[in-house]
C-alpha cells in the first residue's frame, strides 16, 4: 500500500475516532511503549542448544517445516529479520536451555552470565531487554516428571541450584541492558494417575522455592513469577504447581503470578482473571498463547480472547502492572511468520483497545444503560483500526497489511530453505 493511501485512511480514521472523543495519536504513543516479550523458542521448536536430547515435561512441538534454527547464530539471525516486521517496544524471552557452553562441560546448576553473554551483547546492540526462564524439563536430572518437588534429594538440589543461577543471570541481564528482566518459574511436576499424598509434594515445592528466592535480589530489576498449570502431557491427574498453589505462593511471598492462556480449564480465560488477581498483587505476568481444546500453544490469533486480554490491560490502566509475553511454538508453518503473526496481533490488539470508546461504554454501564453499552461494544468492532494500524506500521518503518509476508517468503528462499 502506498504512503498516500495510508495517510488518507489515517485521516479518515482520525475523524471517525474523534467523534467518540478518542485521540488517535495519543493511543498510538501509548501502546508503542508497552513492551511485548517475544519467545525465542518458536524459532527452533523448543530444542535449545545444550544437546540434552528430546523434549520432556509435557512439552511437544508438532510439524517439520524447513528452516529450523540449528545454532544460536542462526536463531539470532532469524530474530534480526523477524524484528524488522514487528512494531513497538519488543523484548526477547530466553529459556536457560539456550545457553552457549563454548565447548565447556557445564550443567544448568552451574550456569553463569558467561553462557548467555552473547545474548546480552546481541540485545544491547538492539536496544532490547531480555526476560528469562529456568528450564525445568528435558534433562537427565528430571526425576521422571519431578524437579523441585522430587523426593530424590540429589536431583532436587540440582534444580534448586538451577533456579538460583537463573535469578543471578537475570540480574546481570538487567544491569547490562538497563531494563527489568522478568524470570518465570514453571515446573511440570506431577502425576499421570491419581495421586494419594497431594500435600507432600507441595510442601517440598514450597521449601525449594523458598530456598531459591532466599537471596536478596532487587525484584524491581528481577521480578520473579510463578506459572501454574491445570495439567500436562503425562501429568494429567495431579500438578504440584496448580493455580491455587502458584497464586497463593505469589500473593504470600510478593511474587508475580503468571497467567498462561493455555494453562486453565478450556472454559476458562485469563482475561477474566486479570482484574481479580491485581486486587491482591502489584504485578502479573501474561503468557499469551492460544490453546485449542488443551494447552496446544497455537500461534496467537487476533481473536476475541486476545482482544479481551488487551482490553483489560488498557481499560484498567494496567500498562505498568502487567508484563506481556507470548508463548507458543508451531513447527508446521514458517517459524518467522509465526513470530510476526503473533507479535503483530498482540500489538494490534493493544492498539484496538486504546482506540475503543471505553469511556462511553463505561458511562453507559454506570448509568444502567446496558442497551447503549452493548450497542457501543458492537459498533467498536467495525471502527477503522486497520487504517490506524497501517499508519502506525509506516511510522515505525515496518510493513503494513500483508506486505511482510512476501519479505518472509524471500528470506525463506535466501536463508531458511538452505539449512
Amino acid at each position: 500500500m502506498n504512503q498516500e493511501k495510508i495517510l488518507k485512511g489515517y485521516e479518515y480514521a482520525k475523524e471517525v475516532y474523534a467523534g467518540y472523543g478518542i485521540n488517535v495519536d495519543a493511543a498510538i504513543e501509548r501502546i508503542d511503549k508497552i513492551p511485548v516479550s517475544m519467545h525465542c523458542w518458536q524459532g527452533d521448536d523448543v530444542i535449545g542448544f545444550e544437546g540434552t536430547g528430546a523434549l520432556t515435561g509435557g512439552i511437544q512441538t508438532t510439524g517439520n517445516y524447513p528452516g529450523r534454527a540449528r545454532t544460536a547464530e542462526e536463531l539470532r539471525g532469524d530474530l534480526d529479520f523477524a524484528l524488522k516486521l514487528i512494531p513497538g517496544e519488543t523484548k526477547l524471552n530466553l529459556h536457560a536451555s539456550y545457553a552457549e557452553k563454548h565447548g565447556k562441560t557445564i550443567d544448568r546448576d552451574q550456569y553463569t552470565i558467561a553462557e548467555f553473554q552473547n545474548w546480552a551483547d546481541w540485545a544491547k546492540e538492539k536496544g532490547m531487554g531480555l526476560d528469562f526462564n529456568p528450564t525445568f524439563f528435558s534433562h537427565p536430572m528430571m526425576d521422571g516428571d519431578f524437579s523441585l518437588s522430587s523426593l530424590d534429594e540429589k536431583k532436587r538440589r540440582f534444580w534448586i541450584e538451577h533456579g538460583k543461577r537463573c535469578r543471578e543471570i537475570a540480574l546481570e541481564f538487567a544491569k547490562q541492558l538497563g531494563k527489568p528482566c522478568v524470570v518465570n518459574y514453571w515446573m511440570p511436576d506431577g502425576f499421570k494417575d491419581v495421586c494419594v499424598d497431594t500435600k507432600l509434594y507441595r510442601d517440598i515445592m514450597k521449601q525449594s522455592l523458598d530456598e531459591i528466592f532466599a537471596a536478596d535480589i532487587d525484584e524491581n530489576l528481577v521480578p520473579c513469577a510463578l506459572e501454574s498449570k491445570l495439567f500436562g502431557i503425562g501429568v494429567e491427574s495431579y500438578t504440584v504447581a496448580s493455580h491455587e498453589f502458584s497464586y497463593g505462593y505469589a500473593v504470600k511471598n510478593h511474587k508475580l503470578y503468571c497467567l498462561d492462556a493455555g494453562h486453565f480449564h478450556p472454559t476458562e480465560v485469563i482475561s477474566a482473571k486479570l482484574s481479580a488477581t491485581l486486587e491482591f498483587m502489584d504485578r502479573v505476568l501474561l503468557h499469551v498463547s492460544r490453546g485449542v481444546r488443551w494447552d496446544s500453544d497455537h500461534v496467537v490469533a487476533h481473536d476475541d480472547e486476545l482482544q479481551k486480554i488487551m482490553d483489560e490491560v488498557i481499560f484498567n490502566d494496567y500498562d505498568a502492572r502487567v508484563f506481556i509475553g507470548l508463548d507458543y511454538f508451531d513447527a508446521s508453518i514458517n517459524r518467522i511468520a509465526a513470530w510476526a503473526i503473533g507479535m503483530r496481533n498482540a500489538r494490534k490488539a493493544l492498539l484496538s483497545a486504546a482506540l475503543a470508546p471505553a469511556k462511553a461504554m463505561r458511562e453507559a454501564e454506570y448509568a444502567g444503560d446496558y442497551t447503549t453499552r452493548l450497542a457501543l461494544q458492537e459498533e467498536r468492532r467495525s471502527l477503522p483500526v486497520g487504517a490506524v494500524w497501517d499508519y502506525y506500521c509506516m511510522t515505525k518503518g515496518v510493513p503494513g497489511g500483508d506486505e511482510w509476508l512476501e519479505m518472509v517468503r524471500q528470506y525463506e528462499k535466501d536463508v531458511l530453505i538452505k539449512r
